[in-house]
């Protein structure tokens, strides 16, 4: 499918010019680059995944018609990074499809209780961690949501141990294929999402600014605090193609009172389905989203 300027947040890259960044966002925001062809290299077929599997996640709201969920570590990416465990298939409740038309969030949110600190660790060299650049991505993207002012802070922490979200480096073969990341939502008893999947590669193969892969972690950050995609209800006007509804997947959908009655391409808000790879600071909208919930 060839989408103009835009790809889904599902965080999958093909190997072509870099004229066109495709990036695929339950769990998060794994992306997807796409260049000057709209053709992906070796393309993941439906049939990796079982009849069963697209029957539980259709029933759950999931589009697994217009994007096929993939087969990814421990579980499926259902409409580009929302990252659904193979355990937790037979717990998803029946979705619904919303028409509403601004920003949402999930049922469960962070208990802050007034002032919460969330620390983050990112590894740093080597094979399995990061360079310079991707850590400064990292540190941009914890200074943007600080600089709010909001009952969340985030810290970067220099060990895994107690570490509320754990950023690991994607395999070899995961970034080959063009997966760039994944998150998930908040767990029932008010904690962020725990882990964040990361490609390593975003400034060193795809050239990305730090602005840019910011914008790739801030997207899968806000995953884990219970953001949904700001066009869910209408994937289209950020990935082009047809127009599409997320549903609310089992994991809710819940307007956020003060957002915009539609979102837009133009806002460029840093939780749109799909992204360019440029540099998407928080837009006004995403900031009163931020404060409401926050």
């Amino acid at each position: 499918m060839c989408l103009n300027q835009f790809v889904p947040f599902n965080h999958l890259f093909t190997q072509k010019t870099m004229k066109k960044l495709n990036l695929l966002s339950a769990v998060a925001l794994a992306m997807v680059v796409g260049f000057t062809s709209c053709e992906q290299e070796g393309p993941i077929s439906v049939n990796e995944v079982s009849d069963d599997v697209l029957n539980q996640l259709a029933l759950a709201g999931f589009n697994v018609t217009d994007q096929a969920p993939v087969k990814f570590d421990q579980g499926y990416l259902v409409e580009g990074d929302i990252y659904i465990p193979s355990s937790d298939l037979g717990s998803l409740s029946t979705g619904d499809r919303l028409p509403y038309e601004e920003q949402y969030s999930t049922n469960n949110l962070v208990v802050t209780g007034g002032s919460r600190l969330i620390t983050l660790y990112a590894p740093v060299g080597g094979s399995t961690g990061y360079s310079a650049g991707m850590i400064a991505g990292v540190d941009l993207a914890i200074a943007r949501y600080n600089a709010e002012n909001l009952e969340i802070t985030f810290q970067r922490v220099t060990s895994s141990t107690g570490a509320d979200i754990v950023m690991t480096r994607l395999s070899k073969g995961d970034e080959r294929r063009g997966i760039l990341g994944s998150a998930g939502f908040p767990t029932a008893s008010g904690d962020p999402y725990n882990e964040i999947k990361m490609s390593g590669i975003l400034e060193s193969t795809y050239g990305l600014s730090t602005g840019g892969i910011a914008s790739i972690i801030g997207h899968e950050m806000g995953h884990c605090i219970g953001f949904r995609h700001t066009d869910y209800f209408n994937r289209s006007i950020s990935c082009g193609g047809s127009a599409y509804n997320e549903g609310d997947a089992g994991v809710g959908a819940n307007l956020i009172p003060g957002t915009p009655a539609g979102a837009t391409l133009a806002d460029l808000s840093w939780m749109l389905s799909c992204t360019n790879g440029g540099d998407r600071p928080f837009n006004n909208d995403d900031k009163t989203a931020l404060n409401y919930l926050y």
